[in-house]
């Protein structure tokens, strides 16, 4: 089974920087893509950033700039750095990692629990 363990989140005031991390356990044969989603109250989820496996990257144009996104395969983690935070960034952060668990398996998608943001001007 995989599970998906993020951490990092917190209360940063505007301009201030956090570091998301979200890491992966499982019995896992491939990590395609991982990424970022936020939610923020009464808002739908939206994408923060992904990268591919092949270190592909692509951003939202809110977070350009400010956000990077990168992972370490050794470790089946994907951070999220976070600078120049602004208080329109609070939500709460999930992480989606698209994996395949067998050689033949079709790729799933697992979200993590989701971290909570809060940045105050």
């Amino acid at each position: 089974q995989v599970q998906l363990v993020e951490s990092g989140g917190g209360l940063v005031q505007a301009g201030g920087s956090l570091r998301l991390s979200c890491a992966t356990s499982g019995n896992i044969f491939r990590i395609n893509n991982m990424g970022w989603y936020r939610q923020a109250p009464g808002k739908q989820r939206e994408l923060v950033a992904e990268i591919s496996d092949a270190g592909s990257t692509n951003y939202a144009d809110s977070v350009k700039g400010r956000f990077t996104i990168s992972r370490d395969n050794a470790k089946n983690t994907v951070y999220l750095q976070m600078n120049s935070l602004k208080v329109e960034d609070t939500a709460d952060y999930y992480c989606k990692i698209t994996l395949r668990l067998r050689l033949w398996s079709t790729p799933s998608e697992y979200w993590g629990q989701g971290t909570q943001v809060t940045v105050s001007s």
